[in-house]
Parts: C-alpha cells; structure tokens; sequence
C-alpha cells in the first residue's frame, strides 16, 4: 500500500483509538466491564419506568382532536383557573412564610430548637395519612373543627367542603401545612452560610430587623429563593395528593386541579387519552420553568 493509501487507514484508527478512549475515560480492562455492569440495571429500570411511559403518553396524546374535545370539555377551563389559584397561592404564600420562619428558627435558644422539631412533623408525617386526617377534620358536623366550635361556643361551623372557596383554602392550607417546613429548613440551611461578620456590620451600621433582612439577607438569598420557587413551582403544578384527599374536588368536582382531573378522565370516565393530554396541557408552563432551572443553576450555581 502505498503511502497516501496508509494515511486514511492510519486516521480512522487515530479518531477511533481517540473516540472509545474519550468515551471509557479513565477505566480499562475489567473496571470498564463492571462499570457498564453496574449501569445496565439503572439504565433498564429508567426506560422501563420513565421512556417508555413517557412516550407512550405522548404518543397517546398525538391527536389534534383529543385537544380540542378537551377543551370543549366545560370542566376543563375551570380546572385550569383552580390550578392556577391552587399553585400561586399555595407556592408563594410557603415560600415567604417559610422565609420569615427561618429567621425565627435562627435563634439559639433550646425551646426554639425543640419548637423546630415539632414544627418538622408535618413534613415527616406521610403524604397521605396527613391529607386524609384533614379531610376528616373538616368533614362537617362530624368533624373536629366544626364539633370544638359546637362545644365551646355553642355555634354551628360551616360545611366546608360545600363551598368552592373554602374547600380551595382547606386545599390551600393543607399543601401550605404540609410543605412548608421542608422549605423553612432549606431557607434556615442558607442563613447559616452567611457570614457572621455581615450581620455585625449591619448592626453596626444601625441595620437591625426589618431593615437587616431587607438589605443583607434577602439579597444574600434572592438567588436560592428563586431557584426553590421554581422548583415548588415545578412541584405543585402535578400536585395529585393535595386536592384528590383533602377536598376530593368538592364541592361536585368544582375544585379539581389538571392532575385530579386527567385521574377522573382516565378512570371515573374511562378516556385515558383524555387524561394524558389533560395533564399534558400544563407542558406550556412546566417546559420554561425547567429551562429556567436549569439555566439558573448553570449560571449562579446556587450561590450564596
């Protein structure tokens, strides 16, 4: 072979010998093969569980016509404004107050540090034992809430899940109990990052309180806060738990989120196409947010 015929052949096997030894990295030999051994159940159990049924529900969900039978529905329109009420609501009022508590939980105190172990129950407590004990809280005449205001004031509590609005605020307050001291504990793991010698120079400065958090630590945190909006954002939007245990869409379904309502479609009503392209209709919100996440932990990495 001549010369300019060993030159391709030499740099095939160049880019090739380069290629796999890019690819393998560091590994050779049988820490290679166990490697991939180790990676092969992994990598099973995420198709099995998550491409394929993600898939399957966009391919499912590929038909034109199930959009618009979707939104001729009337229960899907509402459904829409109950989850948009649902998600605002309940994210922004967690994330302040778990703010504002982070600070209180900042103290040293041994009755504050005891407090904050009792404040962390309903987050330990699960999902839905919580959720369903609520609801029998606030189930009516029968209900704790409604037979103490009997007993020790001699009035009639009200039917709370018979009315839109106080079945959506029980819904509200439910996720707000249950998810607030999990974020409080993040926010509290960020105030101890910053320095000391900060808040000194504040106080010196004659910046105590209000004026304390407004101009050293909420800027300190404004990065984190708005990384774990996101992310509870993210969270709540496909928040099944919530409305299907507390209020269980009452009062007549009025109540129901876009996760609660592609659970009805597929098996109240028997239409799972329906179901998937109901909970995929929030994709025009989740697919920013995420691209939002994500591009703001590439940038701040969270920093502090």
């Amino acid at each position: 072979m001549s010369g300019a015929g060993r030159l391709p052949a030499a740099g095939l096997a160049w880019f090739n010998g380069r290629h796999w030894s890019g690819w393998r990295g560091p590994l050779r030999g049988s820490d290679f093969t166990w490697s991939i051994a180790f990676m092969v159940p992994y990598a099973a159990v995420f198709i099995a569980f998550a491409v394929v049924p993600i898939g399957y529900a966009l391919w499912s969900a590929s038909k034109p016509s199930l959009f618009a039978d979707l939104i001729d529905d009337p229960r899907y329109l509402p459904t829409v404004v109950n989850t948009l009420l649902f998600v605002g609501l309940s994210v922004n009022l967690k994330m302040f107050l778990a703010l504002l508590l982070s600070g209180f939980f900042m103290r040293r105190r041994w009755w504050v540090k005891a407090l904050l172990v009792i404040y962390m129950l309903p987050w330990v407590v699960g999902t839905v034992q919580g959720f369903t004990s609520i609801h029998w809280i606030l189930i009516g005449e029968l209900g704790l809430v409604d037979r103490l205001l009997q007993e020790l004031f001699n009035i009639d509590g009200p039917l709370w899940f018979n009315d839109y609005w106080l079945a959506l605020g029980a819904n509200i307050a439910a996720h707000i109990w249950k998810w607030m001291p999990f974020w409080t504990l993040v926010f509290l793991a960020g105030r101890l990052t910053i320095a000391q010698d900060l808040n000194d120079a504040a106080e010196i400065d004659g910046a105590t309180g209000v004026r304390r958090f407004v101009h050293v630590t909420f800027p300190l945190l404004a990065n984190l806060y708005l990384v774990c909006t996101v992310i509870s954002t993210i969270w709540t939007i496909g928040d099944f738990n919530t409305v299907y245990f507390v209020s269980g869409g009452s009062p007549a379904k009025s109540t129901d989120v876009l996760a609660t309502l592609g659970f009805r479609y597929a098996f109240d009503f028997v239409k799972p196409q329906l179901g998937i392209v109901a909970v995929m209709s929030a994709l025009p919100v989740l697919i920013p947010l995420v691209i939002i996440l994500i591009r703001r932990l590439q940038i701040s990495q969270v920093q502090l």
